[in-house]
C-alpha cells in the first residue's frame, strides 16, 4: 500500500513513517523543512520515501499538483501549526495552515483514482472546553477558545462537510490526546523541556502543573489511526474517532514531570511554576474512546508509567536515533 503523509518531517510525521516502512508499506511525504534536531534529520527518515516534497499546505495549486503526482491509495493529513503558544504569536498563519491547509488537502484528493481511504489528523483541543470531569465524546461540541485550539476546531467542522458532500472513498476523522515520545524537541512541550532541564542540569519551569491531560505514547496514537485505516479500507467505516488513553487514567503535568524524573534515575527533582505571563490553557481535559475501543476494536498497549518510562528510555539510550526509534517500534509491535 502506498501512503501519502502531509506533515512527514514533523515529530508523529517521522513515527509513522518509520512505522508505515516496517510494516511493508511504500510511502511518499509532504511537508515543511524539518525543525532543527528534529527526528528526521537525525534518524535520517528521507531516506525512507519514494517522494519526499517540500510544499507548503497554504499553496492550493502545488498541493494539488503534488498529490495528484504522488497517487497514493492512502492520505493522511497532520500537517499543522501544532502548538499553543505560537498560534498566540501567528495567529493568522496558524488559522491558514490548519483551515485552509486542510481543505486544500482534501480538494487535492478529488481526482485521486486509486485512493482507497483518508484520515485527516485533527486533536483533543478541537472540544469547547468546559472543564468537565468525564471525557469529551465525539458527538460534544466542538470549539476553542486560544488561536490553536479554534483553528483545529474550525478544520474540523470544515472536514466534515466537505467528506459529507465531496468524497468518494471513506474520509475519517481521528482527535488524538497529548502524544508523549522519544524524538520531540518542539519548542513549548513538556517533554524537550524537562530533556533539556535536566541535560543542563536547571530547574524546569511548568505552565500549568495541575493541569490534567489525556497523555498517550506516539506509538498508541499511531496505532489507532492505522486500525481506523484498515477498518475504513476493508468495511468503509467514516466519521469522527478519539484516540487517548483508558478513561480511568487521569495525570497532571506534575504528575508527567515526578514519572519522568523517577524514570530519568532521579528519585524527584525540583521543579517551580513559570513566572511569567503565560496564555490562557484549559485545565482539564480528557477523551472518552469508547468508540474505538468498542467499534475497532483498538486499545492502547503502553499505560502512563510505561510511556513515559518508554519515552525517557529513547532520550537516554546510546544507540542512534534511527536505531532507538526502530528498537521501540519493533518492540511495540512484538506486544500482545
Amino acid at each position: 500500500m502506498h501512503y501519502l503523509i502531509t506533515g512527514h518531517t514533523g515529530f508523529k510525521g517521522s513515527w509513522l513513517s518509520l512505522l508505515l516502512e516496517m510494516k511493508g508499506h511504500t510511502v511518499s511525504g509532504i511537508g515543511l523543512d524539518p525543525v532543527e534536531k528534529s527526528l528526521y534529520e537525525q534518524a535520517n527518515i528521507s531516506d525512507l520515501f519514494q517522494k519526499d516534497l517540500r510544499i507548503d499546505i497554504r499553496n492550493r495549486d502545488a498541493i494539488k499538483k503534488a498529490v495528484e503526482q504522488v497517487d497514493p491509495d492512502v492520505v493522511i493529513h497532520l500537517a499543522a501549526q501544532p502548538l499553543v503558544r505560537e498560534s498566540y504569536r501567528t495567529p493568522l498563519e496558524t488559522f491558514e495552515t490548519n483551515v485552509i491547509g486542510t481543505l486544500n488537502v482534501l480538494e487535492a484528493t478529488r481526482n485521486l483514482n486509486n485512493l482507497k481511504a483518508a484520515l485527516i489528523i485533527t486533536t483533543d483541543k478541537v472540544y469547547k472546553n468546559h472543564n468537565k470531569s468525564r471525557g469529551y465524546v465525539e458527538t460534544d461540541e466542538l470549539g476553542g477558545d486560544d488561536p490553536y485550539s479554534a483553528s483545529k476546531a474550525a478544520a474540523d467542522i470544515a472536514s466534515q462537510s466537505w467528506i459529507k458532500n465531496f468524497s468518494r472513498s471513506p474520509f475519517a476523522i481521528a482527535r488524538a490526546g497529548n502524544v508523549i515520545g522519544g524524538g520531540d524537541w518542539a519548542q513549548d512541550r513538556i517533554i524537550p523541556d524537562l530533556v533539556n532541564a535536566y541535560t543542563n542540569n536547571e530547574i524546569p519551569a511548568l505552565r500549568y502543573p495541575d493541569a490534567v491531560r489525556p497523555w498517550q505514547h506516539v506509538l498508541d496514537c499511531l496505532n489507532g489511526y492505522l486500525v481506523l485505516i484498515d477498518q475504513q479500507i476493508t468495511q468503509g467505516l467514516s466519521g469522527e474517532w478519539n484516540f487517548g488513553p483508558t478513561s480511568g487514567e487521569r495525570h497532571s503535568v506534575k504528575d508527567l514531570v515526578d514519572c519522568f524524573a523517577k524514570a530519568w534515575a532521579w528519585d524527584s527533582l525540583p521543579w517551580t511554576v513559570d513566572s511569567r505571563i503565560v496564555e490562557r490553557e484549559a485545565n482539564l481535559l480528557l477523551l472518552d474512546t469508547t468508540k474505538a475501543r468498542t467499534l475497532l476494536n483498538w486499545k492502547d498497549k503502553l499505560n502512563f508509567e510505561e510511556s513515559v518510562s518508554w519515552t525517557c528510555n529513547w532520550y537516554r539510550s546510546e544507540l542512534t536515533q534511527f536505531e532507538r526509534t526502530r528498537e521501540q517500534i519493533q518492540q511495540y509491535l512484538n506486544l500482545a
